[in-house]
């Protein structure tokens, strides 16, 4: 069993980042590039287990540890495959 956890800065935060790879991009000749979010991307595989459960378990770490709530946002799948 493999989750894969997204993790991105909120829309309304600024994203120094993200802007610096779109100007970055620009400036090589990309255009037309209305944004960019950096954020980060993380799979974390289990031996096996309960999903829901380990679904209650990741949604927590990353509420509580993997992310920032107050200016990030993240989204969480868990492959059972």
């Amino acid at each position: 069993m493999k989750a894969r956890v997204t993790i991105t800065p909120k829309r309304a935060v600024l994203d120094p980042q993200g802007k610096a790879v779109q100007n970055a991009l620009e400036h090589m000749g990309y255009s037309g590039i209305a944004a960019v979010h950096v954020g980060k991307y993380l799979e974390i595989e289990f031996a096996s287990g309960d999903t829901p459960q380990i679904r209650q378990k990741l949604d927590e770490a990353c509420r509580r540890i993997l992310s920032n709530p107050v200016i990030e946002d993240y989204s969480l799948v868990i492959d059972e495959s």
